[in-house]
């Protein structure tokens, strides 16, 4: 059991309402919630500076992209979970941007592919983590972000895309001008309901916050 856990149960053992009777549960409880909030990783991918403004590939609106982006790793630093940054091998500009820079303790990837899996430690390292759900938001939507569910799909975990963390640019295709939103939307809409669940920030932190309430023993009477 973490040490927290521990911390945890020994200050609530402490209070009027708690019994033996539910000492197992509890610490079972808290156990398993422990694992489960640990079993998840945010795959962070090619948010770099190379894709905004001045950039030699800048993207339509990456800014609100990357600021979704840095809310998402917000949550998973403050609950502790397993954060990985990856960046294509692209220069100039092939650094990772300012809003959302690593930490010395966080999984960094250099990748030569569009695939995050492919030449890289990614899948070894999530499962030497006990990883089995994947949140992934980035840059571009239907490049490296796609790849990256289809991939982790394939490979068994659970894909969460947080759609409004991602941006792409305008395409031509047969002389044909694709804006970046149906490009997006395109993308995403491939991804939705085969690979993975697609949805906002918002949305999903929502669905995190039900997921971890806690039941509370302390109206349970001896």
């Amino acid at each position: 059991m973490h040490f927290d856990e521990i911390r945890l149960v020994i200050s609530y053992a402490n209070t009027p309402c708690f019994t033996k009777n539910y000492l197992c549960s509890y610490i079972l409880f808290h156990h398993m919630l422990y694992h489960m909030n640990n079993s998840e990783a945010l795959l962070l991918i090619d948010i770099q500076d190379f894709y905004f403004p001045g950039g030699q590939l800048a993207l339509v609106a990456p800014e609100a992209a990357a600021a979704k982006a840095a809310s998402l790793l917000a949550y998973f630093r403050r609950e502790k979970k397993t954060v990985v940054h990856i960046r294509h091998n692209i220069e100039p500009g092939g650094g990772i941007h300012h809003s959302v820079m690593p930490l010395g303790t966080e999984k960094q990837l250099l990748k030569q592919s569009i695939n995050a899996f492919i030449g890289t430690d990614l899948h070894k390292y999530l499962t030497e983590k006990g990883i089995n759900k994947l949140v992934i938001a980035g840059m571009q939507t239907q490049l490296c972000v796609e790849a990256a569910a289809r991939a982790g799909h394939d490979f068994g975990y659970s894909i969460r895309v947080i759609a409004d963390a991602c941006a792409t640019r305008d395409l031509i295709f047969n002389d044909r001008r694709v804006c970046a939103a149906d490009v997006h939307a395109a993308a995403l809409a491939s991804l939705s309901g085969n690979y993975a669940e697609v949805i906002g920030l918002n949305e999903y932190l929502t669905s995190v916050n039900n997921e971890e309430r806690q039941p509370n023993f302390g109206n349970n009477q001896a």
